[in-house]
């Protein structure tokens, strides 16, 4: 079932269905014979004494009585997995394609190669040896398995042949299922040819749910039970093999219980109340929460509906669209109001500002406050994060210990350079070698002694060296020193060799590590339960918040004078391709339920955009930030790529089988049984197996009178399907909601007002 490509379209999968794979030989004991014949040109025989006959005899092995677990590839739904599972039919995908139908099954529709292997679920308190169905099996030998030791349990009729005393001896897993459990949710002889298909994926893809589909052949077995009952479920892989006189419905029998092999096995829950509707919460994500406008998918305050009444409240509104929280804020006098706060996660383009952080050193957080005359309210997001980046710096011993000293070598550099530069005789000395450079000039001068003689010479005291009066240097004078290129050159390689892992630390915070949640998001209503907000990066705020961090230490004018070269040498070694531009955040169950929460994010080319970090802040809180700002965010629904049962609600959404009208596999927009027949049956009210203990019916009836695929037939007008046609009718694909760019959602860089509307859109949301 080849998918055409689409541009601009998630990776699709080109896969096709087949009926079953034949086996070029089944399982046994071969003989190769090899005899010599000698003949004439014309075909006459030469009768001479014959050479003695070569045989050689070989066998075929298949797995009958164990499975190794490298041969399943997949299952579905997953284990220990808790969900709305009453309309899914659980399925396991093989590696080894061809396992299903290795081994002939005897009776009908043997010529069509029915499948040896069934899927048989089960409910607690079903399986005697698994009351809690935690999918608990019980070893046995093969000798055991065919021959139970108690009287009331069957097991499987096998030829002999093959059976070697080795294997008779060797272990397997069994489950002992009671007779009329096994009657009521095994398949019947003529169905099991419907519960299994090859799968042939064409090219290998890398799927939203991190599932690498790789380019080959799989075989799927899929089980004819829905889980229609809230509890627990076990699911088992099983050879049928010899069990062939128990398939048929009504099969006679005294015995209290079947041993089958189980080759597989996996539990889930189904659990109807407390399940997460994955498909309706996945909806509601990427739905706008109070207006149906794709901004209301931005990180901010929504007002509430209605016209402004006043310029108060149009200004209010402006700020919230803007990304403000009010914040409690007291002024130096000691008067208590309000203040504006924004965190580095905006939902619109920050406008640029004047440079007050990040440019140089400070030592207090009033530099970064932004007044607003007009209303005479102050902003503190940049102070915050300038004061938030100092308290991170301090609360880290390693990074401010370095810090400290970096700053300490740095200024011991500077002050030696200065007190050199009012000395001409030292002007020329080398503060890394110190008198050692002058000894040497001196040395080398003309009338000056020899190395070799200054060496073996006694050294005899003399009179104190005069100390000459020094003038020293004017703040102008000493920062003019500093500013030359020698001593520029010096104290970079200072900083240089003090930096250590300054560097990688400041990454780390520019990726907001460390922040406090109540920074990122700092009223709730930003972010409220089963919500995703998208939004930009506020690169002042990350400079801000740096700035803080890099400030630690700064005390005196030489500190502040010698900063800008251990900024320039940290800001050199830092990692530019870490710094995020865009982001979201996704408050839901979701996150508590997918360890790995199944994301990704595009440009319109279709171009995948670096993740920087994806982290679970709280159980249910999920961060992720983007290199640059997406043009596309898809979410799917984990699991296997393709799973199996009823789509839309307790009917089939039928799918083309022929790909004229509609593309193959692709909806025809038609459902089964149709909804506007007269008798308003339902899959679950007609197809279902008649229970006579009057319990919940959930397995399916898919042949005879009233079966489903003779009906499924019968809507396409056909007299049967194939297990390919019959497994496309019943594909449940995962879940994924995808958003799509509708207009501008960020203004240009440099707007401060609003958000401008962006023109109805079909889709579920918008980024630009």
């Amino acid at each position: 079932m080849p998918e055409a490509f689409e541009p601009n379209k998630p990776p699709r999968l080109d896969v096709t269905f087949h009926d079953y794979l034949v086996p070029r030989a089944d399982p046994g004991v071969y003989t190769v014979r090899a005899e010599h014949l000698l003949e004439e040109a014309d075909g006459t025989r030469v009768d001479t004494e014959p050479l003695p006959a070569a045989e050689q005899k070989f066998e075929i092995r298949a797995a009958r009585f164990t499975l190794h677990e490298t041969s399943v590839h997949a299952f579905y739904p997953p284990a220990g997995s808790s969900g709305r599972y009453d309309a899914v039919l659980p399925h396991i995908t093989l590696d080894r394609a061809i396992l299903p139908w290795e081994r002939p099954l005897t009776g009908a529709r043997s010529r069509a190669r029915a499948p040896w292997v069934a899927l048989l679920v089960f409910r607690e308190g079903e399986l005697p040896d698994d009351p809690a169905a935690t999918g608990d099996t019980k070893p046995h030998t093969v000798a055991e398995l065919i021959e139970p030791v108690e009287t009331d349990v069957i097991g499987p009729i096998l030829k002999p042949k093959g059976i070697t005393p080795g294997i008779a001896a060797s272990t397997c897993a069994t489950i002992d299922v009671p007779r009329e459990v096994f009657r009521r949710v095994a398949p019947h002889q003529e169905e099991m040819y419907y519960l299994a298909h090859m799968r042939d994926v064409a090219r290998p893809v890398q799927r939203a749910d991190g599932e690498f589909l790789m380019e080959g052949k799989y075989a799927v077995v899929t089980a004819n039970r829905f889980p229609r009952e809230a509890g627990r479920y076990t699911a088992h892989l099983v050879s049928l093999e010899g069990y062939e006189a128990q398939l048929a419905p009504g099969a006679p029998g005294t015995h209290r219980a079947l041993r089958l092999v189980s080759l597989s096995s996996w539990a889930f829950t189904t659990d109807l109340t407390n399940a997460l509707d994955i498909p309706e919460m996945l909806r509601h994500l990427v739905e706008p929460s109070w207006s149906g406008h794709p901004e209301d998918l931005a990180l901010r305050i929504n007002p509430p509906k209605g016209q402004p009444q006043d310029d108060a409240e149009r200004y209010a509104r402006a700020r919230l669209e803007l990304g403000y929280a009010p914040v409690p804020f007291q002024t130096l006098s000691g008067e208590l109001t309000y203040a504006w706060y924004r965190g580095p996660a905006t939902p619109v383009t920050a406008p640029e500002v004047p440079d007050q952080v990040g440019g140089r050193g400070y030592t207090t957080a009033d530099h970064a406050l932004i007044y607003e005359q007009d209303h005479g309210l102050f902003d503190v997001s940049y102070a915050a994060a300038w004061t938030l980046g100092r308290t991170i710096a301090l609360a880290d011993p390693d990074y401010s210990a370095q810090l400290t000293r970096a700053r300490r070598e740095l200024a011991n550099r500077a002050a030696t350079l200065r007190a050199m530069g009012a000395d001409p005789a030292r002007a020329r000395t080398d503060p890394d070698t110190g008198r050692g450079l002058a000894a040497l000039h001196e040395l080398a001068s003309d009338g000056g002694r020899s190395l070799a003689a200054a060496l073996t010479e006694p050294v005899e005291p003399g009179p104190a060296p005069r100390v000459a009066g020094r003038r020293r240097l004017n703040r102008a004078e000493g920062r003019a020193l500093l500013a030359e290129e020698r001593s520029v050159s010096l104290l970079r390689s200072t900083a240089a060799r003090n930096t250590g892992d300054m560097p990688a630390w400041l990454d780390e915070l520019g990726l907001l590590r460390g922040i406090p949640f109540c920074y990122l998001v700092p009223d709730p209503r930003m972010l409220p339960p089963e919500s995703m907000r998208m939004f930009r990066i506020d690169e002042r705020w990350l400079d801000a918040v740096l700035a803080g961090a890099s400030d630690v230490g700064l005390h005196t004018t030489l500190d502040r004078d010698v900063d800008t070269h251990l900024r320039a040498v940290v800001s050199r070694s830092r990692r530019s391709e870490l710094v995020p531009g865009a982001g979201l955040l996704i408050n839901s169950e979701l996150v508590k339920a997918w360890p790995d929460f199944p994301l990704v994010a595009k440009t319109a080319a279709d171009t995948p955009i670096a993740e920087l970090r994806q982290e679970r802040l709280t159980s249910n809180i999920l961060l992720y930030l983007f290199q640059d700002v997406p043009d596309v965010i898809e979410i799917r629904e984990p699991g296997q790529g393709i799973h199996f049962g009823i789509d839309i609600g307790d009917r089939i959404g039928l799918r083309s089988l022929d790909g004229v009208e509609d593309p193959l596999g692709g909806s025809t927009g038609e459902y089964f049984p149709d909804p506007d027949h007269p008798d308003g049956d339902t899959v679950f009210s007609k197809y279902l197996r008649y229970r006579p203990d009057g319990g919940e019916r959930d397995v399916l009836r898919l042949f005879g009178v009233d079966g489903l695929v003779p009906g499924l037939a019968g809507a396409f007008e056909l007299e049967d399907l194939t297990p390919s046609q019959f497994a496309v009718q019943l594909i449940n694909s995962p879940v994924r909601q995808r958003l799509v760019p509708r207009g501008p959602a960020f203004p240009a860089a440099g707007s401060t007002g609003p958000v401008p509307p962006a023109p109805p859109a079909t889709t579920t949301g918008s980024l630009r």
